[in-house]
């Protein structure tokens, strides 16, 4: 029978030992599972950041009202779509009329063009506008607000419906009217200034309508056409026909696909496109109310010089009887007007830079102001006319736009507005041209290869 192995007794510190070691195994285990838990969280809270928190974060908080970081990332990729979808357009027509689109074109297609260009290559260019349009959009929410102005969701539904022409209850009939323009004659003052190319009977052509390219007035607001523009919206072309219901809601479906590829949503298309504009509308309807159909206007022509010695000797040559066109085609720099003899035509207040347009509004016809210094250079102005007239649709348009605008800049000036610091590291680089032409060029791939295609013959 074999002998049972004696049973080893465990010293004191043995077991002393055994317990340290069993401890310091919890503490690498409990360590271990720490660190881990640390870096799942780190990665994990860094995901829910990206894709939840910091979407959720304002971006512009105007008296207390916020606009999320996620909503204006959204209108970026919005606009810089619209901004893509123009120049492409553009593009297009140049390559099918051979319009030369190089850096050095002076074509308006080409200067247009470049511009595009140049804004979608820097991303903080849109985004600051669109920055500027969201605080425009809650000024004008909270003007409207203090005012009892609502835009309700049948509101909104309307003016859907209206953008993709479904009209349920009929097509509308245009109310507006021709407006009949009378303008003044020439006096004989005038005629002494001036060689009118028209029988004298007429009255200036609209080509002597100002070229704002002088000394347009700075504006640090967008018009009306910003981002919140239904124009924007590739399925709201006008159809030619009426079309169903179904055809109707078939074209609205399109419509929130394409721009869900942007991430926008249903609510942030029926707010952004419709909502906004009909807030605005309302509101530029009461803050302008007193803008009139007609405008005290100058008609004035210029010579436009670098330095002040030489407008100074200009204006001797004027005073001593030298023909006002004919130095002003020799020497003004302004090439908007240099070839018409200065002439810029008939314009409001508010056109011009201040010191040109304060000495033209204070000046009798035929004066001819000393030289007048503004951010263009050294001006010499002469007055041509000065009369209260009507202004035409476009006109009108203009003068309710730019009485927006000043509008919403007193408001700016006056509110209490914060911008996230963080803004310009999260403005949307995409889309972009590059990979606008990449589709473009494999759509054409596409079509080129179905056809060439030949159709499989059976035995």
């Amino acid at each position: 029978m074999a002998k049972e192995k004696p049973t080893k007794i465990a010293s004191k510190k043995h077991l002393a030992r055994l317990e340290r070691e069993r401890r310091q195994t919890r503490l690498i285990t409990f360590l271990a599972i720490g660190v881990i838990v640390i870096i799942v969280g780190a990665i994990g809270y860094g995901i829910l950041n990206e894709t939840v928190l910091k979407l959720r974060q304002p971006v512009v908080t105007v008296n207390g009202v916020s606009v999320t970081m996620g909503e204006f990332e959204v209108r970026v990729r919005v606009a810089r779509q619209q901004d893509v979808d123009q120049y492409m357009q553009y593009y297009q027509f140049a390559q099918m009329f051979g319009i030369d689109t190089s850096s050095t074109s002076t074509s308006s297609i080409a200067q247009t063009m470049n511009q595009l260009e140049s804004d979608l290559s820097t991303p903080n260019t849109i985004g600051n506008q669109v920055l500027e349009d969201i605080t425009n959009d809650l000024l004008i929410r909270q003007y409207a607000k203090a005012n009892g102005i609502v835009v309700t969701a049948a509101d909104v539904d309307k003016a859907v419906s209206d953008a993709f022409s479904y009209f349920p209850n009929g097509t509308p009939t245009p109310t507006l009217t021709p407006t009949t323009f009378s303008y003044s004659t020439l006096s004989a003052t005038q005629y002494a200034l001036v060689t009118p190319t028209f029988p004298p009977t007429q009255t200036p052509p609209e080509t002597l309508a100002p070229t704002a390219t002088l000394a347009p007035v700075p504006t640090s607001t967008p018009t009306p056409q910003s981002t919140a523009t239904v124009t924007a919206v590739p399925s709201l072309t006008p159809t030619a026909t009426p079309y169903t219901l179904a055809g109707f809601q078939g074209q609205y479906k399109n419509a929130l696909t394409y721009y869900a590829k942007l991430g926008m949503n249903e609510t942030e298309f029926r707010k952004i496109f419709f909502e906004s504009t009909l807030y605005r509308t309302r509101v530029s309807n009461i803050v302008t109310a007193d803008i009139t159909h007609q405008q005290d206007q100058v008609w004035a022509r210029h010579i436009l010089v670098a330095d002040q010695p030489t407008a100074q000797t200009i204006y001797e040559q004027l005073l001593g009887g030298a023909d006002f066109a004919t130095l002003a085609s020799k020497y003004s720099i302004d090439t908007n007007t240099q070839s018409k003899g200065g002439d810029l035509g008939w314009f409001g207040k508010g056109t011009m830079l201040a010191p040109f347009e304060t000495a033209a509004f204070s000046m009798k016809i035929g004066e001819i102001s000393a030289p007048v210094q503004t951010t263009a250079g050294w001006h010499i102005i002469q007055v041509l006319g000065h009369e209260v007239r009507p202004l035409t649709d476009t006109e009108y348009q203009t003068a309710v736009t730019n009485a927006m605008n000043t509008w919403l800049t007193n408001q700016r000036t006056t509110a209490n507005i914060i911008i996230a610091g963080n803004w310009t590291d999260n403005v949307p680089t995409v889309p972009n041209l590059t990979d606008a032409f990449n589709s473009m060029y494999a759509t054409a791939t596409t079509y080129a290869k179905q056809s060439v295609q030949q159709p499989t013959q059976t035995p």
